[in-house]
């Protein structure tokens, strides 16, 4: 099946791919630019932009404590940061596009998509939440395309109705994200493993409501892996597809070594679903930092840098036993001991590091027909 590009709004995506957005400084500006560079579309996440290049971009009262994080949402989210990152990025692709990557349950939503317009964001992407109220945060940036993340058909038919009622507008592409990607998941835990709510299942549904509101892309996500997994979101419907977890093997991802190193050794028994202060399950690597949280001897819970909203103010951080801001942030800095490592069920499939463009490669062209492609 030969892959077409295709658009969202105004932008042409040469080939096919999505390249997920992943935070704390897993895709910021060397594996977005790269992304784009080579003809997908490279998304720079807005998580924890404050801790960028040694916390050289906050504001005001920067850091605080021993582990010296950024301080409040307005440093964690730090615009100066953010774009440093997109002229970053911009070196690399030029003008191709590039998007940026919010979570609708951070802190300070509004602020920082708008910031990420400011920055010089193309497109908005949006899970983690039903983005109802997405559209007023682009209101002042037309040209900015809008991507919420849904996980059923039902929630993209309520999101599009209030914003056609609110703001006269729809999405310009949609995301269906299944129960097998990393980080956090749209389903509660015990829904992730029931067969109607896997991606082949939901991707049907979403691509028939997609249709009743004109021609929107539907793009799959959440476990695609390989070029054959792209060919079969396709014949189900897809105009592409979103990949985070393979992007990690890759050269260019910002990512520390000690990330790439875990997640290459992790044995498919070693990825789990664990409970998360957000309020939704996530998907990553089990470290030494889950048993620390089960005996109760892992970091104290500060609420240093007030990241998402549902975890009010640490409350729920203490539930569950661990900062979200702050183990994302030793993941960063390569601190493996109290890292949190995100990664979607096929993490354990990494077995290597290979440059972006090798990887879109064999994305586009099947792994066997580039191994040919390298061997003449």
């Amino acid at each position: 099946m030969p892959f077409k590009s295709f658009k969202i709004g105004k932008y042409t995506i040469e080939k096919p791919i999505i390249q997920g957005g992943m935070g704390v400084g897993i895709s910021w500006d060397q594996l977005a630019g790269n992304v784009s560079k080579e003809g997908g579309l490279g998304v720079i996440s807005a998580v924890g932009t404050g801790v960028y290049k040694n916390r050289k971009y906050l504001h005001g009262k920067e850091m605080i404590g021993k582990e010296h994080r950024p301080y409040e949402a307005i440093n964690f989210y730090s615009f100066t940061a953010l774009k440093k990152i997109f002229e970053n990025a911009r070196k690399i692709c030029g003008d191709k596009p590039l998007a940026a990557n919010v979570l609708y349950a951070q802190s300070e939503y509004n602020r920082v998509v708008q910031d990420a317009c400011k920055a010089g964001a193309n497109i908005i992407i949006t899970g983690a939440g039903l983005p109802l109220t997405m559209p007023e945060a682009v209101k002042d940036y037309p040209d900015v395309a809008l991507v919420p993340i849904v996980s059923t058909a039902k929630a993209l038919r309520i999101l599009c109705r209030r914003w056609q009622k609110t703001h006269n507008r729809l999405p310009d592409a949609v995301i269906v994200e299944g129960p097998l990607s990393g980080g956090h998941q749209g389903f509660k835990y015990e829904e992730c493993f029931l067969p109607e709510n896997q991606l082949e299942a939901i991707l049907p549904p979403v691509v028939e409501e997609a249709k009743n509101w004109g021609s929107m892309p539907v793009i799959a996500a959440g476990g695609v892996w390989d070029h054959d997994d792209i060919v079969r979101m396709m014949e189900l419907g897809a105009s592409g597809v979103q990949m985070g977890t393979r992007f990690i093997g890759t050269v260019e991802c910002d990512a520390s070594q000690v990330m790439k190193d875990i997640i290459i050794n992790a044995k498919k028994e070693d990825i789990e679903l664990f409970k998360s202060p957000v309020g939704y399950p996530a998907r990553g690597v089990r470290t030494q930092l889950h048993e620390d949280i089960e005996k109760g001897t892992a970091p104290k819970v500060a609420c240093i840098s007030n990241c998402v909203e549902p975890c009010h103010r640490g409350e729920e951080a203490k539930i569950v036993g661990y900062c979200i801001a702050d183990r994302l942030t030793d993941a960063y800095d390569g601190i493996k001991e109290t890292g949190l490592f995100f990664t979607g069920a096929n993490g354990y499939r990494l077995k290597e590091i290979i440059t972006v463009k090798e990887l879109m490669d064999k994305l586009m062209n099947g792994e066997d027909k580039q191994n040919d492609v390298e061997d003449a």
